[in-house]
């Protein structure tokens, strides 16, 4: 549950920031002399390294999450 809502906002950040990117690619290659306007090899090693580093970051909270009690965890509430 808390990886699905982390890769749900990952998803949506990607999504935004791709198209983002390829309108600002198209924007500097107008504006500097032989300069592709998009890289897909960078826009796809950026999307695996922003993939793989939120789930680093959602394993800690996940794993933690997983090891708690719901009885005693609802008993502190």
């Amino acid at each position: 549950m808390i990886l699905r809502g982390a890769f749900r906002q990952v998803a949506l950040g990607l999504a935004i920031g791709t198209v983002l990117a390829l309108g600002a690619g198209r924007l500097i290659a107008s504006q500097l002399f032989d300069v592709k306007g998009h890289d897909p090899l960078a826009f796809i090693s950026a999307a695996l390294l922003l993939t793989l580093f939120a789930l680093i970051a959602g394993l800690i909270p996940a794993r933690r999450a997983a090891g708690i009690d719901p009885i005693s965890a609802l008993r502190v509430e």
